[in-house]
């Protein structure tokens, strides 16, 4: 079981004026027309697309690039990317800061959250994770072998499987030591080989005057302020996705050894300036 990451204090957000509200509403009503409007056109194209290519999503991925894509574009939010995303599948490492994460991460290439298995049951948002076909696990040495399997079943079929092997998420400022529970199932035989996993790094930047982890949600933050708070800032930061090159898991004698590689990558990307 994971432990969830706390700090001592929290940004605070000031009550929400006649103008933050204008704000909020003139970016939450075409934020959610296009989520939602962007769910419908996906599970309306999954009908087809399910029974036909089976696991493979050849057309659904680029409507979750698009939604993504656009999210920022309402918010107002810079989006940079820097590096090369691998082609081919394989797996994804990054570190974890926020809700926001999975807007950026998909904004740039097709891939496919790794998530613990509670998360499907969470209302809404276990609802959208199963559309856009995350992979959940339980985080459990003793799933070892069963994740193997569908972790190969999902790599077969030309996946990107992305991972948050902090565990927890942070304030965006820091990189937690990356737990290699599930690396592995990267250095099992039935993967080893072929298995090239991609780091990458999440930096966000806060408006000047704003506190630095204001993008940040961490601890016991409760979404909806949060999300509030976001959508009223006036003016807005931006984040960038670093790419690195990808490794091979056949390089690494163990799961410690691989996981702290990789670790050691991304704090480096977010400490670079």
């Amino acid at each position: 079981m994971s432990e969830t990451w706390r700090s001592e204090t929290t940004p605070v957000h000031a009550p929400l004026h006649l103008r933050d509200w204008l704000r909020v509403f003139c970016r939450a009503l075409p934020l959610v027309v296009l989520v939602f409007g962007g769910l419908l056109v996906l599970l309306l194209i999954r009908l087809f697309e399910r029974p036909v290519c089976g696991l493979r999503r050849p057309v659904t991925p680029f409507v979750t690039q698009f939604v993504c894509r656009g999210a920022f574009v309402i918010l107002g939010m810079g989006y940079h990317v820097s590096g090369v995303p691998m082609r081919g599948p394989g797996a994804v490492v990054a570190n974890h800061a926020s809700w926001l994460d999975i807007f950026a991460l998909n904004a740039r290439k097709r891939i496919y959250f790794v998530s613990k298995s509670e998360v499907a049951a969470w209302p809404g948002i276990g609802w959208l994770a199963r559309a856009t076909g995350t992979v959940f696990i339980r985080r459990d040495r003793r799933e070892t072998v069963n994740q193997i399997t569908l972790f190969r079943d999902r790599l077969q079929a030309g996946h990107k499987l992305l991972f948050f092997p902090e565990g927890t998420s942070t304030d965006g400022l820091q990189v937690l030591p990356f737990k290699p529970t599930l690396f592995a199932a990267f250095l099992d035989p039935a993967l080893r080989e072929g298995m090239r996993i991609q780091p990458v790094t999440l930096r966000y930047r806060a408006p000047v005057g704003v506190d630095p982890r204001c993008y940040g949600w961490w601890g016991d933050m409760a979404f909806g302020p949060h999300l509030l708070a976001t959508l009223a800032m006036r003016r807005q930061g931006a984040v960038e996705v670093i790419y690195h090159p990808p490794v091979r898991a056949r390089d690494f004698p163990d799961r410690k050894t691989l996981a702290r590689a990789l670790e050691s990558t991304v704090r480096a990307g977010l400490t670079a300036r």
